[in-house]
């Protein structure tokens, strides 16, 4: 089978189940998102040399395809989905993410102001799949925002994943750094 299937020639695009939609729905556009957030995460990994990093942002990829998995189900196909073996997002993702910070956090300093990124390849990598992760939030908060159902805890997980990933940029730039100081 080929992948050019021309099933999205006419402007629509398939969900789970066999679910077809417009590919400008909203629901669509938030998948696209994480799928793209997906895809940044994997050059932020491809350029780190930290394997610490590289093991946690592989195991976010892999809560990013349970993300997806669940923003291309309809809630009319959610407990098929789920009966089929299925994983949705629960807090415990993003309960992981908390400890993360919490551990990021104890070995950095303070920070204050803006970071400027770009210090190094891996940093700005990681705050371009920061940036693209507050997008997916937005196009997650706009679905659920249009009457679409939409479970919290998907939300809950990017806003901690961007905040996990600005703590990792920074570190990215060197521990010990004054950023308040490079910044001026």
């Amino acid at each position: 089978m080929s992948i050019a299937t021309k099933t999205g020639d006419s402007g629509t695009t398939g969900l789970m189940y066999n679910r077809r939609v417009s590919k400008a729905d909203p629901r669509v556009e938030a998948y696209g998102c994480v799928d793209e957030l997906n895809s940044s995460l994997g050059l932020a990994k491809a350029t780190s040399s930290d394997s610490s990093v590289v093991e946690r942002v592989t195991r976010i990829q892999r809560d990013l395809v349970i993300l997806m998995g669940e923003l291309a189900t309809l809630p009319a196909d959610l407990e098929r989905y789920i009966t089929g073996g299925f994983s949705i997002v629960t807090p415990a993702l993003a309960e992981k993410l908390d400890q993360w910070v919490q551990e990021a956090e104890a070995r950095q300093p303070s920070f204050k102001g803006w970071a400027t990124p770009g210090a190094t390849l891996n940093a700005a990598a990681l705050d371009v799949a920061r940036t693209v992760c507050r997008r997916a939030e937005r196009r997650v908060c706009a679905m659920s925002g249009s009457g679409e159902a939409v479970n919290p805890e998907i939300i809950v997980y990017l806003n901690r994943l961007a905040d996990f990933l600005w703590l990792l940029a920074r570190e990215a730039e060197g521990l010990g750094v004054d950023h308040e100081a490079a910044q001026g």
